[in-house]
């Protein structure tokens, strides 16, 4: 598949799982309150620009993500481990290895709660595995 289809695809995940996480039948209301956001205030800002703005961001964050879960080295150089199963664990991973001391980082200095850190880590943790199972099983393998 082309790799710009695949990181188009992959790129809407965010939207999807934020749509489901910070739903106010999950996380929605736990969120609000750990950062001190209204209804108001939320519905106040351009969603226009917020979604585009995402969108794009999503975007560039599937170019390092297909190459970390595609890469040789992540997988042996086999590309039968190109799997949704196989790239989810690398989203995952990356998760731990990555947003997690971000987040974390930052709620320390802005005085979050651990709510806080594990809502956010928990919404990436998801929404990277679900970007990494889709980059690996539609990308082959580079190199190969």
């Amino acid at each position: 598949m082309n790799p710009y289809v695949a990181s188009a695809i992959a790129a809407v995940i965010p939207m999807i799982v934020g749509f489901l996480w910070y739903n106010p039948k999950t996380f929605e209301n736990a969120w609000m309150d750990t950062i001190g956001m209204t209804r108001e205030k939320m519905e106040s800002g351009n969603m226009l620009v917020t979604i585009g703005v995402s969108l794009l961001m999503a975007f560039i964050l599937t170019l390092p993500l297909a190459f970390f879960v595609n890469h040789p080295a992540a997988n042996g150089g086999d590309p039968s481990s190109d799997t949704f199963g196989h790239g989810a664990f690398h989203g995952v991973f990356m998760t731990i290895l990555i947003v997690l001391p971000i987040i974390g980082t930052k709620a320390l200095f802005e005085q979050r709660s651990f709510k806080y850190v594990l809502i956010n880590v928990g919404y990436w943790m998801v929404t990277l595995a679900l970007m990494g199972g889709i980059l690996d099983a539609l990308l082959p393998t580079f190199g190969s």
